[in-house]
């Protein structure tokens, strides 16, 4: 718990709030397969970022870093559901003979698919280690999940070093591009659990999504 009057060390979120409208102009890719309307998103991506800009420029920074921890574990959860059920409607139009799906919307839909499983887990890596992002501008000492090549480096030309959420985001697409930790190592079990379904998702979007996608556009 933040106690009340002790100095925060917060970093920007304007690369997370960046993240989140990233995830909303995806919804927006023509003739995508996608599970909410584009207004739902929308008011989704509204909410998420509301919380962040009261941590920017609220006096209330406290109060405001508990609501954005609750607003982006809610997030991650919304986007992860609306993810599976995008897929299994993209499977079941892919084999539903004779509507199914043209090879441009099956394309425009793993890319977004995904590009937002890269975004929403890079959120959720960003929300969880080390108790996550009150407790680390807190300074707590918290049992880290990654342990990233920085930290094990001692040198005194380099300064003081965090991770931040473009550490996470690097993490995510390394997870979804190569299916392995490229750069920090997963310390804990739900850091694994978290890879695991994170490299699921993008492998099979990749292989049975993206692949049937350019066999369309080849035939």
């Amino acid at each position: 718990m933040i106690e009340p009057g002790k100095s925060l060390d917060l970093e920007s979120r304007w690369p997370v709030a960046l993240a989140v409208v990233v995830t909303f102009a995806l919804s927006l890719l023509p003739g995508r397969v996608r599970a909410f309307p584009p207004w739902v998103v929308f008011i989704i991506v509204c909410v998420v970022i509301a919380p962040m800009a009261g941590v920017r420029w609220s006096g209330a920074k406290l109060r405001w870093l508990q609501i954005e921890s609750v607003v982006t574990l809610l997030f991650v959860v919304i986007a992860g559901a609306g993810m599976m059920l995008d897929l299994k409607d993209l499977f079941v139009k892919m084999v539903t003979p004779p509507t199914g799906i043209t090879g441009i919307q099956l394309l425009n839909s793993s890319i977004s698919l995904w590009a937002t499983n890269v975004l929403t887990f890079s959120m959720l890596y960003w929300r969880v280690d080390r108790g996550g992002t009150a407790a680390r501008a807190e300074r707590a000492p918290k049992t880290p999940d990654w342990l990233f090549p920085r930290e094990q480096t001692d040198h005194e030309l380099l300064p003081a070093w965090r991770p931040t959420f473009v550490d996470y985001l690097f993490l995510a697409y390394c997870t979804a591009t190569a299916f392995t930790p490229a750069e920090a190592m997963p310390m804990t079990s739900r850091a694994k659990v978290l890879m695991m379904a994170e490299g699921m998702i993008g492998l099979i979007t990749l292989l049975a999504v993206a692949s049937r996608a350019i066999g369309l556009l080849g035939s």
